[in-house]
């Protein structure tokens, strides 16, 4: 059978729209795995006491990895421990996520300990890095007060029951898990590693992306294959905000803040009208208080540094022979001391911070206001009787009023006959705020 030429045409176009066709019928080639790989990897820092601002800023990471439909959330992890009722919000956070959360405990010198172990055990993938370690899960009282031996045991109990749920659930060694609630153990990477308590030691994050790359986990939306080989890899850190306040709710700067928000409104007490110091004391007391919030405040030690300010005040109105004073510093490092009730160094007042406060505080009150009290107190010992007799200067012409200078003060006066200025005056009487002066 033979074609013509324009039949032969016809027919090659034909085919070429049916070859077309085809290829748009079918889609993209079936490269899965490359669609996946191409998915970024949102990475957050988590460093530092686990507090509610480390808690929303976990919380969103997850919403935004959800919302891009990111390949996972990585999250470096380094804490000494925090609230529980913070790390409880990060790990419901991250056992609700539709997007798989790997928590690597990194780099090297870095610990997951007390609300770190949760947080690790927690997530779809958890990885240490060598020379860190996990462990000493025990709880303590943060409420500002000890717990007695049945509540001690009811929230042992609790938080035993906890974690193992948290393991059994991710398949991970739940004997160990009780071991660290019951007995703050703590092991090193790879000891986690031979007893199940994670899931791979990697050095850095490039290893570790390579070694979770096609490793099956099972999110709340189904079981998924990770696909990391190539992803890219987006850094996510907290905002202005977060970041301004998780670094007030640091417990040596809201003991600070606390300080310098008594100073300022005594100071704007002791002499009103001065506002500056008023509203920078008001704003420095309430940022500290909503700090306090966050941490296991000890009333007692608070009123013990209130204790303190009345000694040194004291002191400034009493001969005591530096008595007040004494008490007022022992008053005020006992308090400081006892102001965060916490077993755990990192949420105690540090010695540091403490003694320079104390310092600076017995300066401040015996002579920065003791001077303030001397010139008030001099002030005051120039009523009429004190100003009556002493010479000055004509400022400005009197005719009658004018100005003149007194005591190395200027005041208003008056004068029942003119004064040019520059000759001298004698002050004659005292009316309120103003002299009554005539010529030397």
């Amino acid at each position: 059978m033979k074609f013509s030429r324009r039949g032969k045409a016809a027919a090659w176009g034909m085919l070429l729209l049916a070859g077309l066709w085809g290829a748009a019928a079918a889609g993209p080639p079936s490269g899965n795995a490359s669609e996946e790989s191409a998915r970024k990897i949102l990475a957050i820092t988590v460093q530092g006491i686990i507090n509610p601002v480390v808690a929303e800023f976990v919380g969103k990471a997850v919403d935004r990895a959800e919302a891009e439909r990111a390949e996972l959330l990585l999250l470096h992890l380094d804490t000494p421990g925090g609230l529980d009722t913070a790390m409880r919000e990060i790990v419901v956070k991250i056992l609700g996520s539709e997007v798989p959360v790997v928590v690597y405990v990194s780099p090297s010198g870095a610990r997951a300990a007390s609300a770190g172990v949760f947080i690790t055990l927690a997530a779809h993938v958890a990885a240490m890095a060598p020379g860190t370690n996990i462990g000493a899960a025990h709880p303590v009282g943060l409420g500002g007060g000890r717990m007695d031996k049945d509540m001690a045991a009811k929230v042992t109990n609790d938080a035993v029951a906890y974690l193992k749920s948290i393991a059994n659930k991710r398949g991970r060694n739940a004997r160990w898990a009780e071991l660290a609630v019951r007995e703050s153990k703590s092991i090193t990477a790879q000891e986690a590693l031979k007893l199940g308590v994670i899931d791979l030691v990697a050095p850095d994050r490039e290893a570790l992306l390579k070694a979770i790359h096609g490793r099956r986990v099972e999110t709340v939306l189904g079981k998924r294959i990770l696909a990391t080989r190539n992803a890219p890899v987006e850094s996510m850190e907290m905002g202005m905000r977060q970041r301004f306040l998780n670094a007030i709710s640091n417990p040596n700067v809201a003991y600070i803040l606390m300080l310098l928000g008594f100073y300022g409104l005594f100071f704007e007490l002791s002499s009103p009208g001065a506002i500056f110091p008023g509203v920078i004391g008001g704003i420095c007391l309430i940022l500290a208080f909503y700090a306090f919030q966050s941490l296991p405040v000890n009333y007692a030690g608070l009123l013990l540094i209130l204790l303190a300010v009345a000694l040194f005040v004291g002191e400034l109105l009493v001969v005591s022979h530096g008595i007040l004073t004494m008490g007022g510093i022992v008053a005020m490092v006992l308090g400081s001391l006892m102001l965060i009730d916490s077993p755990y160094p990192f949420m105690r007042i540090s010695w540091s911070v403490i003694i320079p406060a104390v310092a600076l505080t017995v300066l401040f009150f015996l002579v920065g206001l003791g001077l303030a009290v001397r010139v008030h107190r001099e002030r005051s010992t120039m009523d009429k009787g004190g100003l009556l007799g002493l010479k000055g200067v004509a400022k400005t012409d009197l005719d009658p009023e004018g100005q003149v200078l007194v005591h190395g003060e200027l005041w208003q006066a008056v004068s029942d006959e003119p004064v040019s200025r520059g000759e001298a005056v004698v002050v004659t009487d005292v009316e309120g705020l103003r002299l009554k002066v005539k010529r030397a």
